[in-house]
C-alpha cells in the first residue's frame, strides 16, 4: 500500500514527484494510464490517501478518469494540466477534484498542495465520531475518554486514549508514523519512529487480547498501521 497514487503519462515528471514525496516520508505508485491508475485504485482499495492526475492522458482523459473515481471514492485528488483555460479548472472542480495545478509549476508548490491535502483528508474530526465505539471486545467512549476490553475499565494515558480514539474513529485506513503524529499530536512531525512504535506496542498490550498478534491494531508492513474495525 501507498500514501500517494500519480496518473500521468510524462516518464520524467513522474519520476521526479515520486522522488520528492519519499523525501517527505511518504511513497507512491505511478501509473501512465487513466485505465492503469484506475486499476490499480480498484487493486488497492482505500490504499491512497491522495491521486494526482494529468488532465492530458492517452486514451481515457483525466476528466474520464476522475468520474470513475468519485463513483466510488472520496479520496482528494489533485488534477495537472497544461493548459491555463478556465474551462479546465471548472470542469475538474465541477468533477469533484480537489485542487489543480497548471504545468509547469514548481516542486515546493506541489509539494505544498499534497501536504495541504492530505492533512484535509486525514484530520480527526470528533464531531463525526460516535461517542460510544463498540467492537469485538473493546468499547471506547469519547465523552468520558474510557476504553474497555470484555467490560473492564483499562487504564489509557492522555495520549495512548487519543492515540486509540483516532485509529478507531478511522477504522480501516491506514497512516504512516508521520500521519499519526501529525494528527495526533497536533504539530508538524518531529518524533522519533520508535517513540511512535513504543506508543502502539503499550497500547496493544493494554486493548488485544494476545498482544503478539493483534487483531485491532494492525501492522501494515512499509507504510504504517491501520484500525482493523472487523475485529
Amino acid at each position: 500500500m501507498n500514501d500517494v497514487l500519480i496518473i500521468d503519462d510524462d516518464v520524467e515528471l513522474c519520476a521526479l514527484m515520486k522522488k520528492c514525496i519519499s523525501q517527505e516520508g511518504l511513497e507512491a505508485d505511478i501509473a501512465y494510464t487513466g485505465k492503469e491508475g484506475l486499476l490499480k485504485i480498484t487493486e488497492q482499495y482505500n490504499a491512497y490517501c491522495l491521486i494526482i492526475l494529468d488532465v492530458m492522458l492517452p486514451g481515457m482523459d483525466g476528466f474520464q478518469v476522475l468520474s470513475e473515481i468519485r463513483k466510488s471514492s472520496t479520496v482528494p485528488v489533485l488534477m495537472l494540466t497544461a493548459k491555463g483555460e478556465e474551462i479546465d479548472k471548472v470542469m475538474g472542480l465541477r468533477l469533484g477534484a480537489d485542487d489543480y495545478l497548471t504545468k509547469p509549476f514548481s516542486i515546493n508548490e506541489l509539494m505544498a498542495r499534497i501536504q495541504s491535502l492530505i492533512r484535509r483528508y486525514t484530520t480527526f474530526s470528533q464531531a463525526a465520531t460516535p461517542d460510544i465505539l463498540r467492537f469485538k471486545t473493546l468499547t471506547i467512549d469519547k465523552e468520558y475518554r474510557t476504553a474497555r476490553v470484555d467490560g473492564n475499565l483499562t487504564p489509557l494515558t492522555g495520549k495512548e486514549f487519543d492515540l486509540l480514539l483516532f485509529l478507531a474513529s478511522n477504522k480501516g485506513r491506514v497512516f504512516t508514523k508521520k500521519q499519526i503524529y501529525t494528527q495526533v499530536w497536533n504539530e508538524e512531525y518531529a518524533f522519533d519512529d520508535s517513540n511512535i512504535m513504543s506508543f502502539i506496542s503499550k497500547l496493544r498490550k493494554k486493548i488485544e487480547p494476545d498482544p503478539d498478534s493483534p487483531i485491532y491494531i494492525l501492522t501494515v508492513r512499509g507504510v504504517g498501521y491501520r484500525f482493523n474495525g472487523e475485529a
